[in-house]
């Protein structure tokens, strides 16, 4: 008996799902840190400004992981349904031009 799914890791769809919610967050910080950034640039607060610019490169160094982990869930997800024939074959069109399903 298969227990039902509890976490957003019980799936490579959730896990895959999840990373994309989280690259939506990501991007909605670095809207927030860039108008904090010229907001304390106008202020002439440069230590504020210095701890910014970090704050935004650690943010876009963190979408760049996330981003790369979306794509190999994803490589993973697509393999997964090759392999367990989740997927049916694409069709083919044969030399008279008919197109016909691989299984025929």
């Amino acid at each position: 008996m298969n227990s039902p799914l509890q976490t957003p890791f019980d799936s490579v769809e959730n896990a895959h799902q999840y990373v994309r919610l989280l690259i939506e967050a990501i991007t909605e910080a670095k809207t927030e840190i860039a108008a904090d950034l010229g907001a304390a640039a106008q202020a002439k607060s440069e230590r504020r400004v210095q701890a910014l610019q970090i704050v935004q490169f650690k943010l876009d160094k963190l979408e760049r992981h996330l981003q790369s982990s979306s794509r190999l869930l994803n490589d993973l997800r697509t393999l997964r349904r090759l392999l367990l024939d989740e997927r049916p074959e694409p069709t083919a069109a044969s030399p008279d031009g008919i197109v016909r399903n691989s299984e025929e």
